[in-house]
């Protein structure tokens, strides 16, 4: 096994777990996982969504682990390890393009985050349903203000990139994930006691198996595997971080209940207070930077200083699961960068962010302040989103589960997952039967349902 005694490595399992965590929770996790849940049959779906992040996400996740903590190096340089030279190393290749591709155009929606944080203290998106409509319209077409706010945000991420794996990383990750917890449960308790909030809980915990079908579970399994960030080279790189006593399946079980119970916690959070007011929650940015405002607005109406704390709590939230998830997105391509030109972290790190900003600024202004940024008759946001989001990343994950399953040595694999004989190993049987049958054909699925095969 190929190990390099000088490469930098997380201080303790809390910080494994944090930083890594942090990685999984995402935007999509605040308004993607509460509107499938509640249109998806409530409590039916987060059922067969537990099951799915059991079955799908966290083998997955320890194959990542697995390639990672065995090449100790980049995404692209331990795939290659693991492969022996083959040409199964392109798959660690795929990982880190993805990631750098997410990178540009995640960084424009994080700062749409810290303009309504800006709004939100400034009291800029109170008001009708119909100003908060058009200030979403109004500042997304903007031609210089979406671009600084996404640079902003990048130039936080350089920052903590820079000061490296514990100095950086680990110390943010462990400052960052307690305070989105703590901001979560504020905005989830004043939710919860609102008028009529009642509605809003059964919305998301009532079971209705009437509405199950096979596009619920396919749902399900899509929102498992792009929950906790499979196939994007974040996992990978941040295991290539880990100590040989890190237990990999103990830390992917860790990591899979913080990532739902944030998802949970979001759905307490949004449908008590949409339904208080009467309104039914939508997805997308619409429910997040349209809806919400509005919600906040009716909902607290009666009481403006609290409303006003929750409406600044919500897109501070926001911005710290955004940032979280940057770190790890942007980490993946510093990485890559410094150990395959061999150049010092931060010159790694600014070539990364700079290129980011470039790419950031051409999706934002295909947002709407130049439409003509398109091909194939999609905006750059959306084509980079399309790309990455339906095609990158299941055929990432998919190649991931066939090389580690079929085409890598099953005792390196197996010394990996064991800690080399210090763990049981009990579960190892079930992983690897998940990983070699039940993985590929669930995420074949899920790319298959990207393309509408199944109606």
């Amino acid at each position: 096994m190929s190990k390099n005694t000088e490469r930098a490595s997380f201080g303790s399992k809390l910080g494994v777990v944090l930083a890594t965590a942090g990685s999984a929770v995402g935007l999509g996790n605040v308004w993607r996982f509460p509107y499938m849940a509640g249109d998806n049959g409530g409590a039916a779906f987060i059922i067969i969504y537990v099951v799915c992040v059991l079955l799908l996400g966290i083998p997955c996740m320890v194959s990542e682990f697995i390639i990672g903590r065995h090449g100790a190096a980049n995404t692209a340089r331990a795939y290659d390890r693991m492969a022996g030279g083959s040409a199964w190393k392109y798959v660690g290749f795929l990982g880190v393009l993805t990631g750098f591709l997410i990178t540009g155009y995640y960084a424009v929606v994080s700062g749409w985050c810290l303009q309504y944080v800006y709004a939100s203290v400034a009291g800029g998106i109170s008001g009708d349903a119909d100003y908060i409509k058009s200030y979403f319209a109004d500042f997304t077409a903007h031609p210089v203000k979406p671009i600084l706010w996404a640079v902003v945000f990048l130039f936080i991420t350089h920052f903590v990139i820079v000061r490296g794996v514990r100095g950086g990383i680990e110390r943010v990750s462990k400052l960052m994930m307690p305070i989105l917890f703590v901001l979560l449960l504020i905005i989830v308790v004043a939710s919860c006691m609102l008028p009529d909030a009642g509605k809003g809980v059964a919305f998301l915990f009532q079971p209705d198996f009437s509405k199950v079908d096979k596009m619920v579970f396919l749902n399900a399994l899509g929102q498992s595997f792009y929950s906790l960030s499979i196939a994007m080279g974040c996992i990978c790189t941040y295991a290539s971080y880990f100590s040989r006593q890190t237990n990999l399946l103990k830390s992917s079980l860790q990591i899979s209940i913080v990532d739902c119970l944030v998802a949970i916690l979001a759905g307490l959070m949004i449908f008590p207070a949409a339904f208080s007011v009467g309104i039914s929650p939508d997805s997308g940015p619409s429910l997040v930077f349209i809806t919400l405002p509005n919600v906040f607005h009716q909902a607290f109406s009666g009481m403006p200083v609290l409303g006003y704390i929750i409406a600044v709590a919500f897109y501070l939230l926001l911005s710290v699961a955004a940032l979280t998830s940057l770190i790890s997105l942007h980490e993946v391509s510093t990485a890559f960068l410094q150990e395959e030109m061999h150049i010092s972290r931060p010159r790694a790190a600014l070539i990364v962010t700079l290129t980011c900003a470039v790419i950031g600024a051409f999706c934002s202004l295909s947002f709407g302040a130049c439409e003509g940024l398109s091909l194939f008759g999609r905006s750059l946001f959306d084509l980079f989103d399309f790309i990455t989001g339906q095609i990158f990343l299941p055929i990432g994950g998919l190649l991931t589960c066939i090389f580690l399953g079929w085409v890598a040595p099953t005792k390196v694999v197996r010394d990996e997952f064991t800690n080399w004989g210090t763990l049981k190993g009990t579960f190892f049987g079930i992983y690897f039967f998940c990983v070699r049958f039940v993985c590929p054909v669930c995420i074949l699925l899920i790319l298959l349902h990207q393309f509408k095969v199944f109606g």
